[in-house]
Formats: C-alpha cells, structure tokens, sequence
C-alpha cells in the first residue's frame, strides 16, 4: 500500500489536495461504510476552505455504499459524535483539529458515537486501501443508492451541553471565549449566555484561512490579555475543532488540561459523580497531576497517548472523567468523546458553585512540577532507538529519584523522539533533558 495515507493517532490527516485529495474522502467514506456498516451517516467540518471540497468526497463515498447522508455543516467534533448516538449512523469530521488552515482531516466515529477501536481502525485501513489501489466491486444502484437528508439538526447537543448544567448555573460570570476562527464560532456564545454567563468573543471570524491562526487552544496570548483587558473572570480558548480546551484565569494566566481535570476530580469527588473515585489521563500528564491526586485518595489510570486510548480506559472501567493535559477532556458520563465546550461549561459550574475564583481553585487543585519537553528530528523510523536509549534513561530516573521523571517516545505523526523530563528544580529538569537529546543524537549518528 506504498502512498496509500495511514491512520495517525486519530484519523488521516494531511495536507488537503495533496495527501488528502477528494479520492482519498470517496475511499474512506465507502471503506468506512463497508467495515462500520449503518444505513446513514452524518458529516460534519471545520472552517477551513478545503472543508466542503473532501465533504463532496464523503457524501460520494457514503451513497455509492447505499448510505444515506445528512450534513451538519460547520460544527465542534463533539456534535458530530452526538449525532452519530443511534445504532446505524457513522459519523465523520473533516477537521486538522490546531493545524494549519493548509492541512485538513478526517476522524470517524462508529455508529453510538464511539471512537474507532486499533482493530476497527485496521479493517477500515485495509478496506481502503484496496479501494484506492482500484480494488471496487459494483455498488447498489437504483433506489438502493444513498442520498443527502435531512436531519434534526445540532439543536439537540446544543441543549445537552446547556442541561448539563442548567440554565442559570453561570450567572455573574463575565467569560472571554476564543473560537479559533474554528468550529466553535457560532455555537459557543449562544450555549454559554443560555447557561447564564455574559460573554465576550474573539477569534470567531473564520475566512476560511485563518483558522488556530494566533488564536485558539495552541495560541492563548490574545486570550489572556482580553481577559485583563475588559475584567473578565475568566477566559476559555477552543482549537480548531472546539474538542479542545484551554482556561484562563482573572489573572491572565493558562489553566491548562491537568489542572482542569485535577479541579473537575475533586468537585466530582465530593458530589459522587467520580465514578469509582477513579481519573483517566495520558502518560504526559505532569506529575504534579498524580502527587495532587494521590494527596486526595483519587485513583489514577495512565494510558498512551490519544484521547481514544483516554475513551477505551473510560468505557472499560467505566469511569466518568479523563482526558490529556493538552486539553481535551471527557465527561464520560455525558459525552461519548472529548468536548472543549462541554469542559468550559462543567469547569465553570464547579467555579460558581465554590464561590471561588478559577485562580484559587485551579491553584488548590494541584501544583505543576517544573515539566521539559525536547523533540529530536528522526533521519527514519527506528522503533529500537527508545530500547538503545534505556540506559540512559534508566540513569536518569535513578539520579532524579521521587522528584522526577522521563517519558520518551516516538511522535504519533512526525519522524520525532519525544524527550520529556520532569522535576521539582526546573534547572535539573533542562539538564538531563539536554543530556538525554545529546545521548540520542549521537546514537543516531552511530
């Protein structure tokens, strides 16, 4: 399947109308037909211009599958998961999530919402690339050929994120929210006013370029400045496809996924909605995430990195809360998948109903440890040079002890050796960073 496009950590993705060209969305859309099987499906993209180009591919691969379609239009990921809840609706998103407006992508999500599972994922990918090497056995025809529809629309998630909390639960709050230029531009003012906050918005002017440009999730500087700048009490920034989410407090500063997961662990600990006591997060989430947690006698599981690793644990506990440090975080017990504005609204609930300001909350929640994170460019995939590494990654643990930590891993999507070290003196934590990307450097070169 050489130039065939593979599976990243969480669909393809690509420069559009180059890896990711109208051929490539007609093939997934039948191979995910085929695999995930349903009778419809629905689509939903981001802002970017290549957008409604690979949407025309979908709606291609779908029907020539006999699979009815209904468009969402510009829509968060999270909507289009939410629509997908019936038994025979597959759901996909065109979206590059914080990539550049050039890059776009596709994530599926199998019928009730669900994230594809590493198995589903593989059959999707052999299926596809057969169709794309040409491999194409004859479709329905007549009457059995899929076609657009309508549907209910999103008005349904819309009320679900405002339910979640109640209509005046955010009354008194004044919230900056920064929409990327993305999928949340035109959704996130109006759920967050009917939850009862007053709003300012920046970065929901999407062109179709601009998208996470200085903006968003990835680019919070807009967003803690206009905090300071017009008293609010808080400010919240979404990335492209709004299931991401980043906070700021009064003071301008970035509250980010770990410390919004450590203050959702304890709200939900004290009301009883932490399913068996129990947090979900990745391997990256800092270690002053575990200390804090283990302080308030919550149980932690680590998986990889991905939030569908994230899901697989939450469903399989079944636990209520999880999520990654870069912000996607997953109210299990209301959402099939990660939600950015969903995460603003329970965030900001538990806020009002401390009668504490997001600052002092987010700074009781946990401490950060100093935390480095140094990328070393691969000449090629070399899946034993972690395993040549470990000595030297053995060594380090040993001299950092209880105060630190090391992860090391291979980027999901780049030719990349992650290096992260993490200790409670920040000097430390740089130098056996720099030590360790020394070391990898020269095995490369050996």
């Amino acid at each position: 399947m050489a130039g065939i496009p593979s599976f990243g950590t969480d669909g393809l993705r690509g420069v559009a109308n180059r890896a990711l060209t109208p051929d490539v969305a007609v093939a997934l859309g039948r191979a995910a037909a085929d695999v995930l099987g349903g009778s419809r499906a629905v689509i939903g993209r981001d802002t970017r211009r290549s957008g409604a180009m690979l949407e025309a591919g979908l709606i291609a691969g779908f029907a020539s599958a006999g699979v009815d379609v209904e468009l969402l239009g510009v829509v968060p990921t999270p909507t289009v998961a939410w629509a997908a809840g019936g038994s025979e609706t597959i759901g996909a998103m065109i979206s590059a999530s914080h990539n550049p407006y050039e890059d776009n992508g596709i994530k599926l999500f199998a019928p009730g919402g669900l994230k594809l599972s590493d198995a589903i994922e593989s059959q999707i990918q052999t299926r596809f690339g057969a169709l794309l090497e040409g491999h194409v056995e004859p479709g329905p025809t007549g009457p059995d050929v899929g076609q657009l529809v309508d549907g209910a629309g999103i008005e349904g998630w819309i009320d679900s994120v405002v339910n979640s909390v109640g209509t005046d639960a955010l009354r008194g709050q004044h919230l900056v929210l920064d929409c990327a230029h993305g999928s949340a531009s035109d959704v996130a003012r109006p759920i967050f006013e009917r939850a009862g906050a007053t709003v300012t918005v920046i970065g929901a002017d999407p062109d179709g370029v601009n998208i996470n440009n200085g903006v968003g999730s990835t680019h919070p500087e807009l967003l803690c400045r206009t905090v300071q700048e017009v008293g609010a009490d808080a400010g919240l920034a979404f990335d492209g496809d709004a299931d991401r989410l980043i906070a700021v407090d009064g003071s301008g500063s970035i509250v980010d996924g770990d410390h919004v997961l450590a203050l959702l662990a304890l709200d939900w600990k004290q009301s009883g909605r932490l399913a068996n006591n129990t947090v979900v997060v990745t391997v990256m989430s800092n270690l002053g995430f575990h200390r804090a947690m283990a302080k308030a006698d919550v149980e932690v599981v680590i998986t990889g990195v991905g939030d569908r690793y994230v899901l697989e644990a939450l469903n399989e506990g079944p636990f209520s809360l999880g999520g990654e440090q870069s912000g996607h975080v997953i109210c299990r017990d209301i959402a099939t998948t990660g939600d950015g504005v969903l995460a603003g609204v329970q965030l900001m609930d538990a806020v009002a109903r401390s009668n504490a300001t997001l600052s002092e909350l987010g700074s009781a929640a946990m401490t950060t440890i100093p935390q480095v994170l140094k990328n070393v460019r691969l000449p090629a995939l070399d899946p034993a040079l972690v395993t040549r590494l470990g000595p030297d990654i053995s060594a380090a643990e040993e001299r950092m002890g209880i105060d630190g930590r090391v992860l090391v891993r291979p980027s999901g999507t780049e030719p990349l050796l992650r290096i992260m070290v993490e200790h409670i003196d920040d000097t430390v934590a740089n130098q056996v960073c720099d030590e360790l990307v020394t070391r990898t450097q020269a095995l490369i070169e050996s």
